[in-house]
């Protein structure tokens, strides 16, 4: 009876549009007054708890690193070095935009983030060129999607704190999967350019590349700095995000001197809302995972599963079908936070290491954001190219077939994820 109330709470308040930490926290705490059994006040209790994990630290840091990069210009130095080392081959810039994704996503760690800063100096570089703007914001969308997987990244952040698992494994697993992604979007690229005969950008010159390296030498040390650091056991993933945001605001404020104080104090106001509201919404998944689990809803959701198949691959496809439906309508970070309970004891009981589910999950909830409802990364490209929001999410369908490839993949080929922590780890 809990459990029914608790669903179709929690199924009405989203129909009627609540913001999600709203839902998760309403509907959680319906159900607990319903049942009665349990007191009211260990909604708070559990709230405080979730939040109450030094690993959560680094997310506030990782923003705001993020922002910093965006705000002092780094992203353009960036930009320029990616034009230089892969505009060359023929439909250039729409190689430079992946290519320029991976760069940044040694710094950001959120889709989002890539999307709104570097999505923007792309899309007019590719207009400006006179690709189709549908090209363009396909792309550059299921370009962003690599940003959360190559580390550092927010949700495998999330992910690691809410599984327990080892953080500095999620980033190490991360690195090739991302590096696959941008392989298969670039091949993509490379058949769009042959069918429309897009041109090359710019003629290939050591030169310039040599030149745009050298004004980009700095920014492109901030993902040496982070990952590097956390992977020779320097510092850990949080003091990794404070590092990232010292050396930001080094180079925004001394190197560049791009960084005014009226800038600053923008990105920290946007930081302190992005985290706010993420904390919050981890808040209150924290009692809905609680509910879930004092209910045994895992072993539950588990014996329905076999009873359809006791095939471990039909249930590893089963689940990528699952995640991928709630990544189309629920927020990641409130997806991990409630799924990750459920689901990973599944996958842990068909011999697939932690480690490698995060990476499945994130990846699979990282398409998400490309498909309506919710396509977050769609409502800010078509915000930033001033493209209808319906022929972005059309335009972004054929890019969405590479990034199915490289999921299943890294689902079905475990070494693709777990070589790399496993010699550096293991």
């Amino acid at each position: 009876m809990t459990l029914l109330i608790l669903f179709i709470s929690l199924l009405v308040m989203l129909l009627l549009g609540f913001p999600v930490m709203v839902v998760l926290g309403a509907s959680s705490l319906i159900a607990i007054l319903v049942e009665g059994s349990v007191p009211d006040f260990i909604v708070l209790h559990r709230m405080v708890s979730g939040m109450d994990s030094f690993p959560l630290l680094s997310i506030p840091f990782f923003v705001l690193a993020g922002s910093l990069m965006n705000s002092a210009g780094i992203t353009g130095r960036i930009f320029d070095f990616a034009r230089a080392l892969v505009g060359w081959m023929p439909g250039g810039l729409g190689h430079v935009n992946v290519g320029a994704s991976v760069i940044f996503a040694g710094m950001s760690g959120a889709a989002v983030a890539d999307a709104g800063g570097l999505g923007a100096i792309e899309i007019k570089a590719m207009r400006n060129a006179g690709y189709d703007p549908g090209f363009s914001v396909g792309v550059t969308a299921a370009s962003s999607t690599i940003g959360p997987i190559i580390p550092p990244s927010l949700p495998l952040v999330i992910y690691g704190v809410t599984a327990s698992t080892s953080i500095g494994q999620l980033f190490a697993a991360g690195l090739i999967p991302g590096l696959l992604m941008a392989v298969a979007l670039m091949i993509m690229v490379a058949w769009y350019a042959h069918r429309y005969h897009y041109p090359r950008d710019v003629a290939f010159a050591l030169k310039w590349i040599a030149y745009t390296f050298r004004r980009a030498f700095l920014s492109l040390m901030t993902p040496v700095i982070i990952v590097g650091g956390i992977v020779l056991g320097i510092f850990t993933a949080t003091e990794a995000a404070i590092a990232a945001v010292a050396y930001a605001m080094v180079l925004g404020a001394v190197v560049y001197r791009t960084l005014t104080w009226r800038r600053l104090i923008s990105v920290t106001m946007e930081t302190i809302e992005t985290t706010g509201i993420i904390m919050m919404i981890i808040a209150a998944s924290a009692v809905f995972s609680w509910l879930l689990t004092s209910h045994h809803v895992a072993e539950g959701f588990a014996s329905w599963m076999l009873t359809f198949t006791s095939n471990p691959v039909l249930i590893l496809l089963l689940m990528t079908l699952i995640l991928f439906v709630v990544g189309c309508f629920m927020e990641t970070i409130a997806a991990i936070t409630i799924l990750v309970p459920i689901l990973l004891p599944i996958a842990v009981s068909l011999g697939v290491d932690p480690v490698q589910f995060g990476i499945v999950m994130v990846l699979n909830l990282m398409i998400g954001l490309l498909t309506p409802p919710v396509g977050l990364v769609l409502y800010v490209l078509s915000q930033v190219s001033k493209v209808p929001f319906e022929r972005c999410a059309v335009a972004t369908l054929p890019f969405l077939f590479p990034l199915f490839v490289v999921l299943m993949l890294v689902t079905f080929v475990p070494a693709i994820s777990m070589w790399l922590p496993t010699m550096l780890y293991r």
